[in-house]
């Protein structure tokens, strides 16, 4: 009933009416300077024109216009803020065109018909007006259709700003505006901006880029001109300063420091540290730092970690001079770095986040840059790189739409801290615009670093011996599984049993030191389990392995024709699918796939993997791939050519790291750096 009340023609109009009402009472009780004086007049022998403005400062666009005389038409989303915004513009004389560009969402939201529009209005001679930026963001980002449409109608741009002294932000994605009445009104201009009839694409890019400058110039312009200055807008060129709250956060790090020994110590009880390496914790090295620059690397876990292995494998060889840092949080990642950084990197565990531990890891490895993976955001680190000038930059970025909202809720917490990156490379597009929305300032969606990672690794003399004791036996895998699945896999072993005699299911627990767990739990089910930490070797009275071993899960894919990615039949957000998709393994998953969205998304599409619900489901699709040799070869090789659409993240990652990285060494000193 509301909806089709606030999607009626009598509630748009009544809205349109009262918003037109409402401009030309900040209009009426506003004096308006103009700068340059008469800009807009001096512009006329040019009309039609192309008027672009920030979406933020929107509100006041109706002022563009020069004369009475002048058609102007303006572009309005499709969407019942644009139906309002239509009803309002049309009491000041003016049309609009509806429809927008895509963004980072990239959907078709009518901007080739807009633009077809646009062509059309400026050859009838109608001045278009529209904001460059895009929803849903990000903010103050030109996009190439304006200079686009510049390009195909041959008319110039101008770059515009109306505001006022007295507003108000809302919470939206562009910090639009509410100009209150009664205040000092500024419209601000800039030069035109014309581009080629036949531009290349890099002379598009270069044009949108300098639209971006001069809308940000003529805006701050008129801010100042108004004798104010933006509040809580888009970020600057500068990184936020701490508040009260990170101030505090800073405090009780520092005062709660006398009882890490005693928290490490719990933690190394529950095997949660390695024995022998807390005092890495404490900032205190366990090595010497090597000579030369240094780029240091943080990854919280094993997932993180295996992203950016292959980064610090290419960026070593690219580099020579080069020494790299690793910091990890967990004991499996830790063993994991040890098994595969290049020879001349180091591993540390990272230092827990308090003011003296994190200047004290500062003082000693004094790194040239801190490269932070997918989405880890630490106070007092990031504070500590701040204040040494430590370009900071965050790799393979990501921020779920739970931990976006969550970030939102505390803007005066974010800001500061989300600004602090010099880079954020983020995984897509939509990860992009959350870390704009949060304060970053310069952000390049670059893709997934786990879609051009190597195949797992693979010791061919363990393969050997573990085909050796199975064989003839088939093999199911059930992968990077979390509690709660284990049980599934054992209803799926059993009925798949009946149909494939001799089946094997090898279980590779996400966290391995679940083993003895996952053994016991099997028991009470009536299956006979063998355990790689054992050293067992899967015989024929085994019906579950249970591969509790780090590093090896290259191992297990090889052996299976047919994997279950876990983590995605419990609520955790699945499992990387492109490990198994290396090893020509075909992939099934449940629902629950949100940490690899984009993956599982394209996969689906393509009909390169299988989803399934619940147990049922899953025997039922496994039975099909164990016993059609055919439909698994064609689901891989969908997958194959899928993820390779997919690829090209570490490249553009390389690239767009190089001017933030430490300064190569002379070749005389480089010989001398071990």
């Amino acid at each position: 009933m509301l909806q089709r009340l606030l999607k009626s023609k009598t509630f748009i109009g009544a809205a349109g009416a009262l918003l037109a009402a409402y401009i030309r009472l900040i209009r009426r009780t506003s004096p308006l300077k103009d700068d340059p004086p008469g800009f807009i007049q001096e512009n006329l022998p040019d009309h039609p024109l192309i008027i672009a403005m920030w979406h933020g400062q929107g509100l006041l666009l109706p002022f563009i216009r020069p004369r009475d005389d002048i058609k102007v038409t303006i572009m309005v989303a499709k969407h019942i803020d644009g139906d309002i915004v239509d009803a309002t513009v049309t009491r000041f004389g003016m049309t609009t065109i509806r429809g927008s560009g895509s963004g980072r969402s990239g959907k078709d939201k009518g901007g080739f018909a807009a633009l077809r529009a646009c062509m059309h209005a400026l050859r009838n001679e109608t001045t278009v007006a529209l904001t460059a930026d895009i929803p849903p963001g990000p903010a103050r980002k030109a996009g190439l259709g304006l200079v686009t449409l510049a390009m195909l109608s041959g008319r110039a741009i101008i770059p515009c700003a109306v505001v006022t002294n007295r507003y108000f932000k809302l919470d939206t994605w562009s910090g639009f505006t509410v100009n209150l009445p009664f205040s000092r009104m500024v419209m601000t201009g800039g030069e035109q901006i014309r581009v080629p009839r036949h531009a290349t694409s890099s002379e598009l890019e270069a044009a949108r880029k300098v639209l971006e400058e001069r809308l940000n110039e003529v805006t701050a312009h008129a801010y100042k001109l108004s004798g104010t200055t933006e509040r809580g807008g888009p970020t600057g060129e500068t990184a936020g300063e701490y508040g009260a709250m990170l101030r505090g956060y800073t405090l009780v790090t520092r005062l709660l420091q006398p009882l890490a020994p005693l928290l490490l110590k719990y933690r190394k009880h529950h095997s949660k540290e390695e024995a022998g390496r807390t005092d890495e914790r404490l900032g205190i090295p366990s090595v010497p730092r090597p000579e030369g620059p240094l780029a240091w690397f943080h990854a919280a876990s094993v997932g993180e970690t295996n992203a950016i292995l292959h980064l610090i494998d290419r960026l070593m060889k690219d580099r020579p001079d080069l020494q790299v840092l690793l910091t990890t949080g967990t004991v499996t990642s830790a063993r994991l770095a040890r098994a595969r950084l290049p020879g001349r990197a180091i591993h540390q565990y990272v230092t827990l986040d308090t003011p003296d531990f994190m200047k004290r890891f500062y003082d000693h490895w004094r790194p040239g840059i801190a490269i932070l993976t997918e989405s880890e955001i630490w106070p007092n680190m990031i504070r500590e790189a701040r204040k040494r000038d430590i370009p900071l930059v965050q790799v393979n970025g990501r921020i779920s739409p739970r931990s976006f909202r969550r970030w939102r809720k505390r803007t005066g917490i974010a800001r500061p801290l989300f600004s602090s990156f010099n880079l954020v490379l983020a995984q897509n597009n939509r990860y992009a615009g959350h870390f704009e929305r949060l304060g970053s300032r310069n952000v390049i969606a670059t893709g997934n670093l786990k879609m051009d990672a190597p195949p797992l690794p693979v010791d061919m003399h363990a393969l050997g011996r573990l085909k050796e004791a199975i064989a003839p036996r088939p093999v199911f895998l059930a992968a990077s599984t979390h509690r709660g699945e284990e049980e599934i896999v054992a209803e799926v072993h059993r009925a798949l049993k009946k149909d494939i005699p001799g089946l094997l299911t090898i279980i590779a627990p996400r966290h391995p030191d679940r083993g003895d767990a996952i053994c016991d739990l099997l028991k009470t089910h009536g299956l006979n389990c063998a355990r790689r930490t054992n050293l067992d070797a899967p015989s024929g009275k085994h019906d579950i392995y249970i591969a509790d071993t780090i590093g090896e899960l290259g191992l297990f894919y090889a052996l299976a024709p047919v994997a279950f990615v876990g983590g995605s039949l419990v609520p955790h957000g699945g499992q990387n699918p492109v490990e198994a998709i290396m090893h020509e393994t075909a992939v099934i998953t449940g629902p629950n796939v949100h940490n690899f969205e984009e993956a599982y998304a394209a996969l689906l599409a393509a009909d390169a993997c299988v989803e399934v619900r619940n147990a049922e489901e899953l025997a039922a699709r496994a039975r099909i791939l164990l016993q059609d040799e055919d439909a698994r070869k064609t689901l891989v090789s969908s997958a194959e050519r899928a993820i390779a659409k997919m690829s090209g993240a570490l490249e553009l990652t390389l690239e767009a790291l190089a001017p933030y990285l430490p300064p190569k060494l002379p070749k005389k000193e480089r010989r001398r750096a071990p």
